[in-house]
């Protein structure tokens, strides 16, 4: 008894931990979406998520959990994959019948905007995106999910399909108590310059991603 009033309270306070900032309406080429802003108690804990759909139908929703990329999102860098898979993202679950979109400022896999330019320059000196960062005192990949999964709950995103090559976010997600239905593939077309990276991603990290 003692053990479920435990998780009671721990499921209550990571509830109370996520506060929703924001609500409209966002149209976009991939379809008309709902944009939220979540925001949390600890640093970098925020949130822009685009819903679409009945996120209680039938049919568990779509989700891609998308980390910031400024390079290749806004500024179309070839040399990761971020923005293919973000418009690719985009366009499966604006075709699904419903997804969220969760944007989160977790820029170079966590260790943020000039550290991650401080990696591109290691790696112009020939060190592979793993290299780069485990030589700057980071891990390979320092993202943390749990507050995705808290963002997801609160919309009412218990059991989803995920949109992702990476096995880490299922399982952290999961262990957050995130039901993780089906992992979807997230493969856009490989482009000449970022195949390196992916076939990094592959070998060192894991990342399930064919014909890399």
């Amino acid at each position: 008894m003692k053990a479920k009033s435990r998780q009671g309270k721990r499921a209550a306070n990571n509830s109370a931990r996520v506060r929703k900032i924001a609500q409209a309406d966002l149209p976009t080429r991939y379809g008309r979406f709902a944009v939220f802003g979540f925001q949390g108690r600890g640093k970098n804990e925020e949130a822009v998520a685009l819903v679409r759909g009945n996120l209680n139908g039938k049919t568990a929703p779509l989700v891609r959990v998308h980390s910031q990329c400024l390079t290749g999102d806004v500024l179309t860098s070839l040399r990761c994959d971020c923005r293919s898979q973000l418009e690719l993202s985009l366009k499966k679950i604006g075709q699904a019948p419903s997804g969220i979109l969760l944007y989160l400022p977790q820029e170079g896999r966590g260790i943020g905007l000039m550290n991650k330019l401080r990696a591109y320059e290691l790696q112009d000196g020939g060190m592979d995106t793993v290299e780069a960062n485990e030589k700057l005192g980071f891990a390979a990949d320092a993202r943390e999910y749990d507050f995705s999964a808290q963002v997801l709950k609160k919309l009412g995103a218990k059991r989803i399909r995920l949109l992702s090559n990476n096995p880490e976010k299922v399982r952290q997600l999961e262990k957050a108590g995130v039901q993780v239905l089906e992992r979807v593939p997230c493969q856009p077309r490989v482009s000449k310059i970022s195949r390196a990276y992916l076939k990094t991603k592959k070998r060192k990290m894991g990342h399930l991603l064919k014909g890399i």
